[in-house]
């Protein structure tokens, strides 16, 4: 299992160095326990090349899921055993496996360029490697399981950067974080914090509202 940034498209330049250089705390505020609890997961955060230029995979949840239901966010899941070394190449198996098993991915098409400070989702208990991958060779993707996955889309990166795409959630908690509202889907929570790091890190971001904000219900 290969890292590599060869032959990669001159637009993913910005991506791959602000990977390269990005601090956990630059991304998060919520990082890994120290004492190791948490439960080791990875997700794959994919470039492709669409007829309007660079754009991510998503997949949005099933509304009956018992977490984060009905969320749009990246493929990925929890590491079972034969993905391997958690602290090693397990998190880019675990990534394209469940990429695979979600959206009907061909991993073979993918060529993985990165890995992200490992980070966490306190509400769940998840420890998350972000795994970046670029979409070589397209291959067809969409709903494998209805139970899991409601359905899966891709996001054009110039719909991402749009300032009239960007607001602020508001969770009744207080807990306010970045938006994204495309192809129809509120994109917020962790997904859309690594969106939104990523777009600023990489140089695509371009400014925006942040006082336009969007309220979620306490189910979220």
């Amino acid at each position: 299992m290969t890292v590599s940034k060869e032959g990669l498209p001159a637009w993913l330049d910005p991506v791959v160095h602000a990977v390269e250089t990005v601090r956990p705390r630059q991304l998060s505020r919520f990082l890994p326990p120290e004492d190791g609890a948490g439960r080791q997961s990875a997700v794959l955060i994919l470039f492709g090349e669409g007829e309007r230029g660079p754009e991510l995979l998503l997949m949005e949840r099933a509304s009956s899921l018992r977490s984060h239901a009905g969320q749009p966010s990246f493929p990925g899941g929890a590491l079972d055993p034969e993905d391997g070394d958690p602290r090693g190449d397990g998190p880019l198996r675990a990534a394209l496996r469940e990429a695979e098993e979600e959206t009907g991915l061909d991993p073979s098409g993918v060529q993985l360029f990165g890995v992200l400070p490992r980070l966490y989702i306190p509400v769940s208990g998840f420890v998350v490697t972000p795994v970046l991958g670029w979409w070589r060779e397209p291959s067809p993707v969409g709903v494998v399981d209805p139970n899991e996955t409601a359905r899966v889309f891709t996001v054009p990166v110039v719909d991402l950067t749009d300032p009239a795409n960007r607001a602020t959630t508001v969770h009744p908690s207080g807990h306010r974080g970045p938006a994204f509202l495309v192809e129809s889907a509120l994109v917020w929570g962790f997904t859309a914090g690594i969106i939104d790091r990523l777009l600023h890190y990489a140089g695509w971001e371009r400014p925006w509202d942040r006082e336009k904000q969007v309220p979620l219900d306490w189910r979220a």
